[in-house]
Protein backbone atom coordinates (compact mmCIF):
# COMPACT_ATOMS: atom_id res chain seq x y z
CA UNK A 1 0.00 0.00 0.00
CA UNK A 2 1.09 3.47 -0.77
CA UNK A 3 -0.09 6.76 0.96
CA UNK A 4 0.43 10.18 -0.69
CA UNK A 5 1.31 12.99 1.29
CA UNK A 6 -0.90 15.62 1.44
CA UNK A 7 -1.17 19.60 2.75
CA UNK A 8 -4.28 18.89 4.96
CA UNK A 9 -4.99 15.78 7.38
CA UNK A 10 -8.47 16.43 6.21
CA UNK A 11 -7.97 14.14 2.92
CA UNK A 12 -6.34 11.07 2.62
CA UNK A 13 -4.83 8.87 -0.60
CA UNK A 14 -3.58 5.66 -0.71
CA UNK A 15 -2.94 2.92 -3.76
CA UNK A 16 -3.57 -0.24 -2.72
CA UNK A 17 -3.79 -3.64 -4.76
CA UNK A 18 -4.49 -1.28 -7.96
CA UNK A 19 -7.01 1.02 -6.81
CA UNK A 20 -6.53 4.53 -5.39
CA UNK A 21 -8.89 5.12 -2.77
CA UNK A 22 -9.80 9.57 -2.18
CA UNK A 23 -10.65 9.72 1.43
CA UNK A 24 -12.87 13.13 2.57
CA UNK A 25 -11.43 12.67 6.16
CA UNK A 26 -13.60 15.78 8.32
CA UNK A 27 -16.04 13.41 10.16
CA UNK A 28 -16.17 15.49 13.25
CA UNK A 29 -18.05 18.25 10.66
CA UNK A 30 -19.74 15.38 8.40
CA UNK A 31 -16.82 15.46 5.94
CA UNK A 32 -17.86 19.22 5.06
CA UNK A 33 -14.98 20.04 2.41
CA UNK A 34 -13.00 23.31 3.53
CA UNK A 35 -11.24 25.44 1.10
CA UNK A 36 -7.86 23.33 1.74
CA UNK A 37 -9.58 19.76 1.07
CA UNK A 38 -10.76 21.65 -1.88
CA UNK A 39 -6.96 21.96 -3.13
CA UNK A 40 -6.20 18.88 -1.95
CA UNK A 41 -8.21 17.27 -4.73
CA UNK A 42 -6.37 17.92 -7.42
CA UNK A 43 -3.14 16.46 -6.17
CA UNK A 44 -4.42 13.39 -5.49
CA UNK A 45 -6.45 13.21 -8.57
CA UNK A 46 -3.29 13.80 -10.89
CA UNK A 47 -1.44 11.07 -8.52
CA UNK A 48 -3.72 9.04 -9.64
CA UNK A 49 -4.12 9.41 -12.93
CA UNK A 50 -0.26 9.54 -13.32
CA UNK A 51 0.34 6.40 -11.79
CA UNK A 52 -0.04 3.26 -14.55
CA UNK A 53 -0.13 0.98 -10.92
CA UNK A 54 -4.21 2.83 -10.31
CA UNK A 55 -6.63 0.77 -12.01
CA UNK A 56 -9.69 2.67 -11.07
CA UNK A 57 -10.53 4.86 -8.50
CA UNK A 58 -12.94 5.16 -5.26
CA UNK A 59 -13.79 8.19 -3.66
CA UNK A 60 -15.57 7.95 -0.01
CA UNK A 61 -15.87 9.51 3.29
CA UNK A 62 -14.82 9.03 6.79
CA UNK A 63 -16.59 8.19 9.73
CA UNK A 64 -19.37 6.42 8.20
CA UNK A 65 -22.17 9.01 8.74
CA UNK A 66 -20.98 11.43 5.49
CA UNK A 67 -19.76 11.17 2.16
CA UNK A 68 -19.48 14.54 1.80
CA UNK A 69 -21.96 16.95 3.35
CA UNK A 70 -21.00 20.19 1.25
CA UNK A 71 -18.64 22.94 1.72
CA UNK A 72 -17.81 24.02 4.79
CA UNK A 73 -20.43 27.13 6.23
CA UNK A 74 -17.88 28.56 8.50
CA UNK A 75 -15.59 29.24 6.03
CA UNK A 76 -18.32 31.53 3.59
CA UNK A 77 -17.94 35.26 5.81
CA UNK A 78 -14.24 34.69 5.22
CA UNK A 79 -13.54 32.73 2.16
CA UNK A 80 -17.12 32.72 0.46
CA UNK A 81 -18.53 36.54 0.85
CA UNK A 82 -15.83 39.07 -0.37
CA UNK A 83 -15.69 39.43 -4.65
CA UNK A 84 -11.50 38.47 -3.93
CA UNK A 85 -12.61 36.00 -1.47
CA UNK A 86 -14.77 34.29 -3.80
CA UNK A 87 -12.63 34.62 -6.76
CA UNK A 88 -9.97 32.72 -4.81
CA UNK A 89 -12.59 30.10 -3.44
CA UNK A 90 -14.12 29.29 -7.26
CA UNK A 91 -10.54 29.37 -8.85
CA UNK A 92 -9.72 26.01 -6.15
CA UNK A 93 -13.33 24.33 -7.27
CA UNK A 94 -12.32 24.76 -11.27
CA UNK A 95 -9.15 23.56 -10.63
CA UNK A 96 -10.78 20.35 -8.51
CA UNK A 97 -13.33 20.27 -11.51
CA UNK A 98 -10.38 20.51 -14.26
CA UNK A 99 -8.68 17.90 -11.92
CA UNK A 100 -12.00 15.15 -12.12
CA UNK A 101 -12.62 16.05 -16.36
CA UNK A 102 -8.48 14.80 -16.33
CA UNK A 103 -8.84 11.48 -15.15
CA UNK A 104 -9.20 9.15 -17.83
CA UNK A 105 -9.78 6.16 -15.55
CA UNK A 106 -13.03 4.92 -13.88
CA UNK A 107 -14.32 6.76 -10.79
CA UNK A 108 -16.77 4.80 -8.05
CA UNK A 109 -18.39 7.23 -5.46
CA UNK A 110 -19.02 4.67 -2.37
CA UNK A 111 -21.79 7.14 -0.46
CA UNK A 112 -22.54 6.38 3.24
CA UNK A 113 -25.08 8.34 5.22
CA UNK A 114 -25.26 12.19 3.64
CA UNK A 115 -24.20 13.31 0.26
CA UNK A 116 -25.37 17.40 0.17
CA UNK A 117 -24.40 20.29 -1.73
CA UNK A 118 -20.57 19.96 -2.66
CA UNK A 119 -21.17 16.22 -2.01
CA UNK A 120 -23.59 15.57 -4.34
CA UNK A 121 -21.11 17.85 -7.30
CA UNK A 122 -18.71 15.55 -5.98
CA UNK A 123 -20.88 12.39 -6.48
CA UNK A 124 -21.61 13.76 -10.13
CA UNK A 125 -17.85 13.84 -10.59
CA UNK A 126 -18.06 10.06 -10.39
CA UNK A 127 -18.64 7.15 -13.17
CA UNK A 128 -20.73 4.55 -10.53
CA UNK A 129 -22.44 5.71 -7.97
CA UNK A 130 -23.17 2.91 -4.66
CA UNK A 131 -24.92 3.93 -1.74
CA UNK A 132 -25.90 2.43 1.35
CA UNK A 133 -29.55 2.37 3.04
CA UNK A 134 -30.08 5.63 4.97
CA UNK A 135 -28.26 7.66 2.70
CA UNK A 136 -29.62 11.43 1.77
CA UNK A 137 -29.09 13.71 -0.44
CA UNK A 138 -29.97 17.18 -1.78
CA UNK A 139 -29.00 20.53 -2.72
CA UNK A 140 -29.85 23.25 -0.13
CA UNK A 141 -28.24 26.62 -1.97
CA UNK A 142 -31.64 27.69 -2.37
CA UNK A 143 -31.96 27.58 1.36
CA UNK A 144 -28.92 29.13 1.55
CA UNK A 145 -29.12 31.95 -0.84
CA UNK A 146 -26.25 31.52 -3.12
CA UNK A 147 -25.72 30.94 -6.43
CA UNK A 148 -25.66 27.27 -7.81
CA UNK A 149 -23.32 27.59 -11.15
CA UNK A 150 -23.98 26.08 -14.27
CA UNK A 151 -21.44 23.60 -14.22
CA UNK A 152 -23.21 21.54 -11.23
CA UNK A 153 -26.81 22.39 -12.90
CA UNK A 154 -25.59 20.69 -16.12
CA UNK A 155 -24.19 17.42 -14.28
CA UNK A 156 -27.17 16.89 -12.44
CA UNK A 157 -29.88 17.43 -15.36
CA UNK A 158 -27.66 15.01 -17.70
CA UNK A 159 -28.27 12.45 -15.15
CA UNK A 160 -31.54 12.64 -13.71
CA UNK A 161 -33.28 15.04 -16.07
CA UNK A 162 -34.30 18.43 -16.12
CA UNK A 163 -37.90 17.75 -13.89
CA UNK A 164 -35.92 15.88 -11.66
CA UNK A 165 -33.12 18.33 -10.97
CA UNK A 166 -35.72 20.99 -11.11
CA UNK A 167 -37.43 19.48 -8.02
CA UNK A 168 -34.13 19.08 -6.40
CA UNK A 169 -32.92 22.58 -6.99
CA UNK A 170 -35.77 24.86 -6.28
CA UNK A 171 -37.17 22.79 -3.17
CA UNK A 172 -33.91 21.73 -1.66
CA UNK A 173 -35.34 18.82 0.21
CA UNK A 174 -33.16 15.84 0.53
CA UNK A 175 -34.05 12.53 -0.90
CA UNK A 176 -33.72 9.25 0.38
CA UNK A 177 -31.52 6.71 -0.89
CA UNK A 178 -34.36 4.92 -2.30
CA UNK A 179 -35.67 8.10 -4.21
CA UNK A 180 -31.73 8.41 -5.65
CA UNK A 181 -31.98 5.04 -7.01
CA UNK A 182 -35.52 5.60 -8.95
CA UNK A 183 -34.09 8.76 -10.43
CA UNK A 184 -30.91 7.09 -12.08
CA UNK A 185 -29.11 9.40 -9.41
CA UNK A 186 -27.38 6.44 -7.94
CA UNK A 187 -26.68 2.80 -9.67
CA UNK A 188 -27.08 0.44 -6.44
CA UNK A 189 -28.33 0.62 -2.74
CA UNK A 190 -27.03 -1.70 -0.15
CA UNK A 191 -27.04 -2.60 3.18
CA UNK A 192 -24.64 -0.51 4.97
CA UNK A 193 -22.49 -3.39 6.60
CA UNK A 194 -21.91 -4.29 2.85
CA UNK A 195 -21.40 -1.20 1.21
CA UNK A 196 -17.55 -1.46 1.59
CA UNK A 197 -16.96 -5.03 0.32
CA UNK A 198 -19.52 -4.55 -2.67
CA UNK A 199 -17.27 -1.60 -3.73
CA UNK A 200 -14.30 -3.61 -3.46
CA UNK A 201 -15.47 -6.37 -5.44
CA UNK A 202 -16.92 -3.88 -8.12
CA UNK A 203 -13.29 -2.09 -8.16
CA UNK A 204 -11.23 -5.85 -8.04
CA UNK A 205 -13.64 -6.25 -10.39
CA UNK A 206 -12.68 -3.25 -13.17
CA UNK A 207 -9.15 -3.17 -11.87
CA UNK A 208 -8.48 -7.06 -13.75
CA UNK A 209 -10.47 -5.94 -16.93
CA UNK A 210 -8.48 -4.62 -20.04
CA UNK A 211 -6.92 -0.54 -18.52
CA UNK A 212 -7.21 0.57 -22.94
CA UNK A 213 -10.45 -0.93 -23.24
CA UNK A 214 -12.01 0.73 -20.13
CA UNK A 215 -10.06 4.20 -21.15
CA UNK A 216 -11.97 4.08 -24.77
CA UNK A 217 -15.70 3.53 -23.21
CA UNK A 218 -15.14 6.22 -20.80
CA UNK A 219 -14.26 8.70 -23.25
CA UNK A 220 -17.02 7.52 -25.52
CA UNK A 221 -19.41 8.14 -22.62
CA UNK A 222 -18.13 11.60 -22.08
CA UNK A 223 -18.44 12.15 -25.55
CA UNK A 224 -22.16 11.80 -25.31
CA UNK A 225 -23.01 13.80 -22.82
CA UNK A 226 -21.21 16.87 -25.14
CA UNK A 227 -23.04 18.83 -27.96
CA UNK A 228 -23.14 16.42 -30.77
CA UNK A 229 -21.14 19.12 -32.73
CA UNK A 230 -18.36 19.50 -30.34
CA UNK A 231 -17.72 15.56 -29.73
CA UNK A 232 -14.30 14.50 -30.58
CA UNK A 233 -15.17 11.17 -32.47
CA UNK A 234 -11.59 11.01 -33.99
CA UNK A 235 -10.13 10.70 -30.29
CA UNK A 236 -12.54 8.06 -29.52
CA UNK A 237 -11.91 6.05 -32.89
CA UNK A 238 -8.03 6.43 -32.02
CA UNK A 239 -8.93 5.48 -28.71
CA UNK A 240 -10.36 2.26 -29.73
CA UNK A 241 -7.78 1.37 -32.52
CA UNK A 242 -5.21 1.13 -30.31
CA UNK A 243 -7.21 -1.64 -28.15
CA UNK A 244 -7.02 -3.67 -31.58
CA UNK A 245 -3.38 -2.92 -31.68
CA UNK A 246 -2.15 -4.09 -28.01
CA UNK A 247 -0.48 -6.62 -26.25
CA UNK A 248 -3.46 -6.65 -24.40
CA UNK A 249 -5.55 -7.36 -27.46
CA UNK A 250 -3.44 -10.71 -27.62
CA UNK A 251 -2.92 -11.56 -24.77
CA UNK A 252 -7.03 -11.52 -24.33
CA UNK A 253 -7.19 -13.52 -26.81
CA UNK A 254 -4.80 -16.36 -25.69
CA UNK A 255 -5.88 -16.27 -22.70
CA UNK A 256 -9.56 -17.52 -23.95
CA UNK A 257 -8.02 -19.57 -25.63
CA UNK A 258 -5.89 -21.22 -22.69
CA UNK A 259 -9.15 -20.97 -20.46
CA UNK A 260 -7.32 -18.71 -17.81
CA UNK A 261 -7.60 -15.13 -16.18
CA UNK A 262 -5.94 -12.60 -19.03
CA UNK A 263 -3.19 -10.53 -17.48
CA UNK A 264 -3.49 -7.28 -19.09
CA UNK A 265 -0.43 -4.61 -18.72
CA UNK A 266 -2.36 -1.56 -20.38
CA UNK A 267 0.01 -1.96 -23.51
Amino acid sequence: MTEIALPTDKMLARVEDGIGWMTYNNPARLNAMSMAMQQSVPIILEAFQNDPEVRVVVVHGAGGKAFVSGADISEFGEKRTSPEARALYDEAAANAGRAWAGVDKPIIGMIDGYCIGGGMLTALSTDIRICSEGSQFGVPAARLGLGYGYAGVEKLQALVGPAWTAEILFSARRLSSEEALRIGLVNRVVAKEELEMVVRELAAQIAVNAPLTVKACKAALRETQKDPAKRDMDRVAGLVEACFRSEDYLEGQQAFLEKRAPQFRGV
